[in-house]
């Protein structure tokens, strides 16, 4: 079975190296390149982290990933088969420089391997719904770029968890219908709510990702069953098979682990769908990309 890894990252820090041993692996290209040929990962899509983009319109610049090599605009320095979505600073943005924000954006929109635009509210005290993201929103429309949104449990005690409530999504998806959205970690631990909110919004989608984290092992489904049941309990609710995605939130988990718990959390007749189809659809550039890689 072929997978599309819907969400990763890709980002050359020190403190990606810890949470890389932790999960069995080593935080580098050619680990994750050996993960993909050992897992039939096809595809990956890397939520962008860097912070030193230069500004070229007065605006906010982008985060966008390196850990093959420093970022080139000019002759992608990252691997064929990596396409990246642009990181929001929600923080840094205001009314008076949204605009020329969206034409930093739009640099890098244009190029092929830009997938989706990335949003990480808690981690930023911003709601994604703030008028500041809406030229961002117009962009990704014009585009056709997917705006995925950190939501849920976040890895740092200082970030602000009201701001990632997943309720949050659904005031973005009404103003903006023609702009598809991702709940990303399906707003773990408000399972009940990302559903909701995918189920009632038809430019809402899902992605599965950043769940667990290290090894899992052998009998950890087992002992866990009670998270599992209530998280499939509301993908069945919500019955929308082509509206989750596979995702790792790699360097975050082991990866063979992650695949087989999601593979009894999903049913097994909407595997393809998960693991694959979903995802092609939500960040449509990936059908050109994968001839490529």
């Amino acid at each position: 079975m072929k997978i599309i890894d819907a969400h990763m990252h890709y980002f050359n820090v020190d403190g990606f190296k810890e949470v890389a041993a932790r999960a069995g692996y080593e935080n580098t290209s050619a680990c994750w390149q050996q993960i993909c040929e050992d897992n039939n990962i096809v595809f990956s899509v890397a939520m962008g982290n860097t912070e030193d983009v230069p500004s070229c319109f007065g605006g906010i610049s982008p985060r966008l990933i390196d850990l093959n090599a420093p970022f080139d605009d000019v002759v992608y320095s990252q691997p064929a088969n990596i396409g990246y979505c642009l990181g929001v600073k929600s923080e840094l943005i205001t009314l008076e420089n949204a605009e020329k924000t969206a034409m930093e954006f739009e640099y890098y929109a244009k190029k092929p391997q830009c997938v989706g635009i990335k949003i990480y509210p808690g981690y930023r005290p911003v709601y994604v719904y703030d008028k500041r993201h809406w030229p961002l929103f117009e962009l990704a429309r014009a585009y056709d770029l997917p705006v995925a949104v950190h939501t849920g449990d976040t890895a740092s005690s200082d970030a602000r968890l009201r701001y990632a409530h997943p309720l949050t999504v659904d005031e973005a998806a009404v103003d903006f219908p023609d702009v598809k959205f991702v709940i990303c970690h399906c707003g773990n631990p408000w399972f009940a709510d990302a559903t909701e909110v995918a189920a009632k919004n038809p430019n809402v989608y899902i992605d599965l990702s950043g769940l667990l984290e290290g090894i899992p092992g052998a009998g950890f489904y087992d002992r866990q069953k009670a998270y599992f049941d209530y998280l499939s309990m509301w993908l069945n609710y919500m019955g929308r098979w082509d509206k989750i995605m596979y995702g790792s939130d790699w360097p975050l988990v082991n990866i063979s682990d992650y695949i087989a718990i999601l593979s009894r959390v999903v049913p097994e007749e909407h595997h393809e769908k998960f693991f694959y189809d979903n995802a092609l659809h939500v960040y449509g550039r990936i059908k050109n990309l994968l001839s490529l890689s």
